[in-house]
């Protein structure tokens, strides 16, 4: 299967992308960084050097490679979760713009299934919760697959050494059971992990 990943050089992506080469896959690995080409190609992925808020240039990258699958992994997090609030808005873009960007290339390019990245969590901030569930039901319409993630924790995340409160799933976990929702149906999965927290 040809597979496009955005956000293949995020959290997940990074984890995700080698699986999916491993399990026999051709994938394209998408991000907005040139510095991280060489880190998608030594993953096994043929890098994409892409801004999803052009349209333009989403529409003719994902048609160019012809994926019979995308996934959209994309976030626009801080390193530090104490800068979170001000990134609010521009994460609330990737999952509004940016989600509208990636599937109508994904539609014009007859991608047979699209597959985005979620939260399982209730979130407290009103906004971030309507452009959650816009974002859902933007890809839940369109027949798209939408995996609710529990809050990640490991190398990496937030939580280096010990677990957030549920939900919750460690990041290497939540990458290997992405793959299998290649072959579930239309709808939304949850992928959480409480006993990753030995409790």
């Amino acid at each position: 299967m040809r597979i496009f990943v955005a956000g293949a050089s995020g959290l997940i992506g990074v984890r995700l992308v080698p699986l999916l080469v491993e399990a026999g896959h051709e994938v394209a690995g998408m991000t907005r960084s040139p510095e991280k080409a060489g880190l998608l190609r030594d993953l096994g992925a043929e890098p994409v050097i892409c801004d999803v808020f052009d349209a333009e240039a989403v529409a003719e990258a994902v048609e160019g490679y012809a994926p019979d699958s995308v996934f959209h992994q994309m976030t626009d997090l801080p390193d530090n979760v104490s800068d979170m609030a001000s990134f609010g808005a521009r994460n609330d873009r990737i999952r509004s713009e940016g989600t509208h960007n990636l599937l109508a290339a994904a539609v014009a390019a007859g991608a047979e299934q699209f597959i985005a990245q979620s939260i399982a969590w209730e979130q407290s901030d009103e906004v971030r919760r309507a452009v959650t569930a816009a974002h859902e039901h933007t890809v839940l319409e369109a027949g798209g697959v939408v995996i609710r993630y529990g809050q990640l924790w490991g190398p990496g995340t937030y939580y280096e050494t010990a677990p957030p409160a549920r939900p919750r799933i460690h990041v290497d976990e939540a990458a290997r059971l992405t793959v299998p929702s290649l072959e579930v149906p239309a709808g939304v999965t949850i992928t959480i992990d409480d006993r990753a927290a030995g409790a």
